[in-house]
């Protein structure tokens, strides 16, 4: 047989171990695996020099705003971004776009607005807010993995906060139709007391936002969405844990036979507290950084593996939206751009600093991720017939972050000057090279919208 594509001299990585050999592509799938060399000529050869091939990124958390805020970001940037940081798919939430999506009038005008616009292939979130539960079945036949709801304040007006009640009800229809629900766990009632306290004393100062949001409204909000979700029967996903504590509270309920998952974020794994109040606004984000013990507690949770996850959480905004709140913390805007680096940040802190193997690392960033997407093996596996969705790395090349080097449209970074050890080389997705070498070398239009697989419902 006569392949597209041949990857030889490949050090094969997937969650089941690493090996040497060649992974033969053609019409943009994973036709077979070999040991040695491909059993027949291929069209184009790329030499991986025996460097490790992992699957490619399946990251199921980042903000592009795109519709209506793409001067943020948009697309096309956030794509090829996501293309150079080793990731072939990505899952877009429902807000920081203008409208944001809430039912199904939203969610097919953001749809039709992002084709053609993606480098990388894509799914979108559905959105539950505080008044449309009884619409929610309208947002379902978009291919969506389920809905996002915030328990605290947003900070986005036409994405307001799901109450208990309405969190409940919307956990319910989730149940029944076989979607997520990936929450926000911070507790408004807290996060709010705090705050208006802080602010009252006339507080401005860096620490303040980190008093504001204590462990403790992260930990109460997590345990509460444990329990409406298991009343509801439904699947739960808690994004965006900064708290060792709060993976074992997931942790001990899925031990306990509930259906809940729940993902970390580089920045949790790589800065602490003292560093948000050196760095200051590029480093602002909710839930905070935490200490730095929690962040070693945190990365024990990783290699023990009770944590199911790793997304970026990658949530960019104009560099002024960052510089103003230099003298105000109030007025920074909470998010961090990360969808580029976090695969060179785990093989810095976790590869090589903490002995996470690749194997591991595999699993958190690619065949987990596409499994809670209903996706997998299509996304997330080397496995024959699985999409060519592939990332070579070096994990030795050492290289120096520069925020002028990154494709976001607004190139600020609390890793600016940052030391690492590891580097995305190529980025294929369904077979075809989309980045290399430091350049884009693919169309944005190449990436598809994909659809989730719905999974059985709860009371199958």
């Amino acid at each position: 047989m006569r392949y597209d594509l041949c990857v030889r001299n490949a050090r094969i990585v997937d969650e089941r171990g690493t090996w040497r050999g060649a992974i033969a592509i053609h019409d943009g799938r994973v036709a077979a695996l070999f040991a040695d060399e491909p059993d027949g000529p291929a069209d184009e050869i790329i030499d991986a020099r025996g460097l490790p091939v992992l699957p490619g990124l399946v990251d199921i958390h980042v903000h592009f705003n795109e519709p209506g805020r793409a001067d943020w970001e948009g697309f096309e940037c956030g794509s090829m971004g996501a293309a150079a940081g080793g990731m072939t798919t990505v899952v877009d939430m429902p807000l920081n776009n203008f409208p944001a999506v809430v039912d199904g009038q939203t969610l097919a005008a953001k749809a039709a607005a992002l084709s053609g616009r993606s480098l990388v292939d894509y799914l979108l979130w559905g959105g539950l807010v505080t008044d449309n539960v009884d619409t929610l079945g309208d947002q379902d036949a978009y291919g969506i993995p389920g809905y996002k709801a915030f328990m605290s304040n947003s900070a986005i007006d036409d994405f307001p906060a799901a109450g208990d009640g309405v969190l409940y009800e919307g956990l319910r229809h989730a149940a029944a139709s076989g979607k997520l629900v990936a929450v926000h766990a911070e507790s408004e009632t807290l996060t709010a007391h705090y705050t208006a306290r802080l602010r009252a004393a006339g507080r401005i100062d860096r620490r303040a936002w980190l008093e504001s949001r204590p462990p403790l409204a992260e930990l109460e909000a997590i345990g509460r969405a444990l329990l409406l979700a298991r009343a509801a029967g439904a699947r739960l996903h808690i994004v965006h844990v900064s708290l060792a504590e709060g993976v074992d509270l997931v942790d001990a309920a899925r031990q306990a036979g509930q259906q809940v998952s729940c993902e970390t974020c580089p920045h949790y794994l790589t800065l602490d507290e003292d560093d948000f109040l050196a760095i200051g606004p590029r480093a602002k984000c909710a839930p905070p950084l935490r200490s730095r013990a929690n962040v070693e507690a945190l990365w024990q949770r990783v290699l023990q593996g009770k944590l199911d996850l790793i997304a970026s959480d990658h949530s960019p905004c104009p560099t002024a939206d960052k510089l103003r709140g230099e003298d105000d913390i109030w007025q920074a805007w909470g998010g961090i751009s990360g969808v580029q680096l976090l695969l060179p940040l785990l093989l810095e802190e976790g590869v090589h600093r903490r002995g996470l193997s690749l194997p591991l690392l595999a699993r958190l960033t690619s065949a987990n991720p596409a499994r809670l997407l209903g996706l997998y093996p299509r996304k997330g596996s080397l496995q024959p017939g699985a999409d060519a969705d592939l990332t070579i790395v070096d994990p030795g090349q050492e290289w120096t972050v520069s925020a002028g080097a990154l494709f976001a449209r607004h190139q600020h970074t609390p890793y600016e000057g940052r030391r690492l050890h590891g580097r995305v080389i190529t980025t294929l997705v369904r077979g075809r090279v989309v980045y290399k070498d430091g350049e884009i070398v693919a169309p944005p239009g190449h990436g598809r919208l994909l659809a989730a697989a719905s999974l059985p419902r709860s009371n199958d």
